[in-house]
């Protein structure tokens, strides 16, 4: 027991970490404007009204000078929160960055680096990318950007996003130190469009089943979707693992083309009501090329939106079943729509429901505050650890097409439920990912072994190597110079969870996330609880499909 309140302790932090971030990023979730849940409309800003007149009455009469661009800015956000969590208002200077993500490109140069000893370390580099076009290899570090040093003055991430982004077809002089080279390599970059993939990974996880992570419902995600499908296909995937844990949503119509992909013609897939948007039921138009594969929908609390309509479609029409844990509570449908001055409002248009009529949406009466503290009250309420601590609302009862019992009112609970898996966490465990010591020293291993390691062909011979090696003790060494002392037995209890995430970390750092994945699929309870139930048939006993 005072494990247990120990490693609430230790998560909680963290959780709460999450949820913030979270909470910023879903109330980002809208769908574009050609959306069937309604099109752009002519909005009337009338010339005088209580607030208008408000804001003008304090510049003309205010004792001090005020900025009334400044004034405005801050009510339009107390206006929105007023509405409901999803509701919000984006700033000129913040539109661009918010649409990129979605929108699956910006313009760059193409490489991802990291943060090493105040020096930024090229870790991959685009394929087809301009740095790539240019010699530049991952390894790479980059000292000076435009002739201003970046290099050891305590540059952050985020300014040098800044300096490396910008307009496609705009240059931007970089210089480069690599290893083997005493000369500064200096690159003239003219940066381009680089793509933002929200197909994280696809690869055969057995013989007969295919994995695929989707990190985000945007712009491009159904096309990487299409294609990640075929590759599996022609590996004879008879099954695939849709990983959509951690997706916090994205494009309404994006997720149901690729619903689609796998529902039979006339299923329905979800509908939309709201005030001013009458119902609209949207169903399958038998034309998927997924209907003869098995489907497995991963889902845990930070699955929200876009990811939650998917889950409730597969579930609600018994087409697979989906494995996890409770996810998020988003059943809101945000339209975005263009302000005059460039800045934009993601306003709630609609609600949507799943198949079966679930309302999939949370309450939210209590304010944003308390709406965004709910993943925490599920934790310290034991929800990630025990399917028994959720209550489900039996006047929210529900049925999918073969007669089993689901339920709204807030979120998609799974068929399989997989509680967080604890056996091999420790104190010591945690004070290693708070201070990112398992990947920093992976990413020195990495750095110093760059040759050695980039023989090999592929993940697997790569961790067999690794295995012979006594990394731990390495690891244990770099973490105390980084002020976390050693534990023995907390040690002992973590080790085999330290060695397969160290080794996903270098595999990564090689082969990107091809080489990330199937290495830490390895601890993946809830990957491995879709394995088992899909080889040992339960998907079809469940389902009715025998």
């Amino acid at each position: 027991m005072k494990y247990n309140n120990n490693l609430k302790q230790i998560i909680l932090p963290a959780v709460l970490a999450f949820v913030l971030i979270l909470g910023f990023f879903i109330g980002r979730i809208w769908t574009p404007s050609t959306s069937s849940t309604g099109s752009n409309r002519l909005f009337i800003y009338p010339q005088s009204n209580k607030l208008e007149a408000l804001i003008n009455l304090i510049e003309q009469e205010y004792v001090d000078t005020i900025n009334k661009e400044e004034l405005i800015e801050k009510v339009i956000p107390e206006i929105l929160k007023n509405l409901d969590p999803h509701t919000v208002y984006i700033p000129k200077e913040d539109l661009q960055a918010a649409n990129e993500e979605l929108d699956g490109n910006f313009g760059g140069i193409g490489v991802q680096f990291s943060m090493q000893n105040d020096t930024v370390l090229v870790i991959s580099v685009i394929s087809g990318g301009p740095s790539e076009k240019l010699g530049i290899i991952p390894g790479d570090r980059i000292i000076t950007v435009n002739d201003s040093i970046i290099a050891g003055v305590s540059t952050s991430t985020d300014n040098v996003v800044r300096l490396l982004r910008g307009e496609m077809g705009t240059k931007v002089n970089v210089g480069i130190k690599r290893q083997g080279r005493e000369e500064l390599l200096d690159f003239e970059i003219t940066r381009g469009m680089i793509p933002i993939y929200s197909v994280d990974v696809s690869y055969m996880i057995t013989d007969s089943i295919g994995y695929i992570k989707i990190s985000r419902f945007g712009r491009n995600t159904y096309q990487e979707m299409l294609t990640a499908m075929a590759r599996l296909k022609a590996h004879n995937c008879q099954s695939v693992i849709i990983d959509l844990r951690g997706n916090s949503g994205g494009y309404l119509d994006v997720a149901i083309s690729i619903i689609n992909e796998f529902l039979s013609k006339g299923d329905l897939i979800v509908y939309t009501e709201g005030k001013n948007n009458p119902r609209q039921n949207i169903y399958a138009n038998g034309a998927g090329s997924c209907q003869d594969v098995g489907v497995t929908i991963l889902i845990d609390e930070f699955s929200a939106s876009a990811s939650e309509i998917m889950a409730g479609a597969i579930q609600d029409n018994d087409r697979g079943l989906v494995v996890g844990r409770r996810s998020f509570g988003k059943g809101l449908v945000q339209q975005q729509i263009p302000l005059p001055d460039r800045s934009a409002i993601r306003l709630t248009v609609a609600r949507y429901y799943t198949p079966s009529g679930r309302g999939i949406q949370k309450p939210y009466e209590n304010g944003v505050e308390d709406y965004h503290r709910d993943i925490l009250a599920r934790f310290e309420h034991g929800e990630f650890f025990e399917r028994d601590s959720i209550v489900m609302d039996e006047s929210l009862e529900f049925f999918t097409r073969g007669g089993r019992i689901i339920y709204g009112g807030g979120g998609v609970m799974p068929d399989v439920f997989i509680p967080r898996d604890t056996t091999q966490l420790s104190e010591y465990y945690f004070r290693l990912h708070d201070r990112g010591v398992i990947y920093q020293y992976a990413l020195n291993y990495t750095d110093n072994n760059r040759l050695q390691l980039q023989r090999f062909e592929n993940a697997e011979s790569l961790v067999a190597y690794l295995s012979n090696l006594d990394l731990l003790s390495g690891l244990v060494e770099f973490a105390r110079g980084r002020g976390v002392q050693f534990n023995q037995e907390q040690f002992r209890r973590s080790s085999e969870r330290l060695e397969v995430e160290l080794h996903a970390y270098i595999a990564r750092n090689i082969f990107d996330n091809e080489g990330f994945y199937p290495v830490f699929h390895k601890i993946d309870e809830v990957v491995r609880a879709a394995l088992y139930h899909i080889r040992n048939g339960y998907d079809r006993e469940v389902l009715s499909l025998n």
